[in-house]
């Protein structure tokens, strides 16, 4: 006799002999035990997984003799017809050679006859997705209303591509990949058959590459035997079909998790360099990524995976090199890869740097941590960082040299509350008094009184209320700055902006600003006031010659006074000027310097 491969030596002939398919073979006995034959039924899934094998077992138990039953004898004449395919009553169509309409018309003249010497006419039909709409629309009533004696039994790869009006008028099967540990069980037992001597490391490599079709991996035992002989070894499993080790694979997925990039890289050429499946590889490493995540999250329960003592061994190693949220981002790197290796023209380049970006995703700091740190920071040490964005206590009047810098500082002088500002401040009201001073020195002359609630005091509790706010945010204060306030009558402190940054009242006219002044002016001894924001115009300021001072200005400190001396040749009044960001004051920022680090970043830009 000729030889006859693997894959049909031993080819399942009953529905016990059908491997990791059981929630099908165990319904279609079932039916056959209860009488429930259906008149068309439909077998899909991947390639391999006995589509075909189990439309001819359901053959057979329903025209073996005395049949139809699901213990029928392998050894029957009609079964062992229908197992070499020359029943007469069992008929296999190709549907991709055979898929026109003509076909289809000759196929409904033919199965109004009756069956030769079994009960039933069948009709497998094998990769039936091929027939096109007119033969599937041809096809359509005979399979509604088939006569008594006919079945039909269709198989494919693609059950999509079948007219819903097809699939509606079959009882579906969908097969299942078979799992690598049924594939390894069924191959042991062909060697045990075959004489030849096979390692359990070739065994699961050969499971492994079949992806869970049986009849691959028996194909790949078969060739295997023809190359190695009697001996085989996972090296000569692995040399064939450019899989990786097993110990490789662990190696290279080892080297990303310790965020190891000169390991990765090398172990990823040494692959390449002795001809592995690159784009196998991926799928590999993506695999075991899954495999550990599973074994994170269900805190070590092995029934949800399929993996080898060796591997299970790794993965409770591997564990404890990084959290399953780093694991997952590095997954997410992996399946891009994985989509876009099959349009690069270089895929081993495409690989190193998506390892690249796998170690740099396992050592990101997610970006709830983040904010949950800046915040921590922003309480503990806001009071620091507002002290160190003002000019330091007792410091002397500004120079006209030092005055280009204080005005990008502080380009708002309508802050200026020197001019009722106590002469001896309090550690709560005012902590630097050189501040007021600096900001007279940049200004010509004194404010005339604001145009509402009119006296110098409310200047004053302006200049404490956004001295305690920068404590608190400078962000906030530095919003406020191109504010100025309009009125204060005990209950309502109304602040203004000027037409020309309305648009900016929207940045700080919310919830958390309104808490954020209203405990403030809780501390300044101000209870239960409400803080509103409106549109008007800001006070000019006016150079004409000073008005004699009020009595409080004769106790001012002699750098208040000097700076209350008007400039000479000044213009009458001038427009307030829009707040300026500069790169440079940000960067003395703490807080800032702080988000810098943690983010890894540089300031790009700076705005108001």
């Amino acid at each position: 006799m000729s030889y006859q491969v693997i894959a049909r030596k031993y080819r399942p002939q009953r529905f016990a002999d059908v491997v990791g398919q059981e929630h099908v073979s165990q319904t279609l006995a079932n039916a056959i035990a209860s009488g429930r034959i259906a008149h068309a039924y439909l077998f899909c899934g991947p390639r391999g997984t006995g589509k075909t094998t189990l439309a001819r077992i359901f053959a057979k138990a329903l025209n073996c003799t005395g049949g139809p039953t699901a213990d029928f004898d392998v050894e029957d004449s009609r079964c062992v017809e229908i197992a070499e395919g020359r029943s007469l009553d069992v008929l296999e169509i190709d549907g991709a050679s055979n898929n026109g309409v003509e076909q289809v018309r000759e196929l409904r003249d033919t199965c109004k006859f009756a069956p030769a010497t079994s009960k039933f006419k069948i009709y497998i039909i094998d990769e039936v997705h091929m027939l096109s709409t007119a033969a599937f629309n041809a096809l359509l009533k005979t399979l509604e209303e088939p006569p008594a004696h006919v079945k039909f039994m269709f198989a494919t790869t693609d059950p999509e591509k079948v007219l819903p009006t097809i699939l509606s008028r079959c009882q579906r099967f969908d097969l299942r990949r078979i799992p690598a540990a049924l594939i390894v069980s069924h191959l042991t037992s062909i060697a045990k058959q075959e004489g030849v001597s096979i390692d359990d490391a070739a065994l699961h490599a050969i499971a492994r590459g079949a992806d869970g079709g049986m009849r691959d991996a028996e194909s790949t035992l078969d060739q295997l035997i023809s190359f190695c002989g009697n001996e085989i070894a996972e090296a000569d499993v692995l040399s064939m079909f450019g899989l990786t080790a097993r110990a490789q694979l662990l190696a290279l997925t080892r080297a990303v998790l310790a965020g190891e990039v000169d390991t990765a890289l090398r172990e990823l050429n040494d692959l390449a360099k002795s001809g592995k499946d690159l784009g196998r590889l991926v799928t590999d490493l993506l695999n075991h990524f899954r495999n550990l995540l599973i074994y994170q999250v269900s805190k070590g329960d092995l029934k949800l995976l399929e993996v080898s003592e060796a591997e299970a061994a790794a993965l409770a190693e591997q564990v404890k090199l990084a959290p399953s949220d780093a694991v997952s981002r590095v997954m997410e790197v992996l399946s891009d890869c994985e989509s876009r290796l099959r349009d690069t023209t270089s895929k081993k380049i495409l690989i190193e740097v998506s390892l690249l970006k796998a170690i740099q995703a396992r050592n990101a700091v997610p970006l709830d941590s983040v904010l949950r740190q800046l915040q921590q920071l922003r309480t503990e040490s806001g009071g620091a960082s507002a002290v160190s964005l003002q000019p330091q206590a007792a410091a002397p009047a500004a120079s006209k040299a030092d005055a280009p810098a204080s005005q990008e500082a502080r380009p708002r002088v309508a802050t200026a509350p020197a001019v009722s500002a106590p002469s001896a401040p309090t550690a709560g009201a005012y902590e630097k008094p050189a501040a007021p001073a600096m900001a007279l020195a940049e200004s010509p002359a004194p404010f005339p009184a604001p145009k509402s609630g009119g006296s110098v005091e409310l200047d004053a509790l302006w200049a404490q209320l956004l001295e305690a706010v920068g404590r608190v945010s400078q962000f906030t204060r530095g919003y406020l700055l191109e504010a100025h306030p309009v009125a204060f009558n005990g209950r309502t402190f109304t602040i203004g902006f000027d037409p020309e940054f309305a648009d900016h009242m929207v940045l700080v006219d919310n919830t958390k600003t309104h808490t954020v002044l209203q405990t403030k002016l809780t501390e300044l001894g101000h209870a239960n006031c409400q803080v509103k924001f409106t549109k008007a115009e800001a006070p000019a300021r006016t150079h004409a010659a000073p008005a004699p001072p009020a009595a409080p200005l004769a106790a001012k400190p002699e750098p208040v006074a000097a700076a209350l001396k008007p400039i000479p040749g000044a213009a009458k009044a001038e427009k307030v000027q829009p707040m300026v960001y500069d790169k440079e004051s940000f960067k003395n920022d703490p807080l800032i310097k702080k988000a810098l680090e943690v983010f890894k970043g540089t300031i790009v830009e700076a705005r108001a």
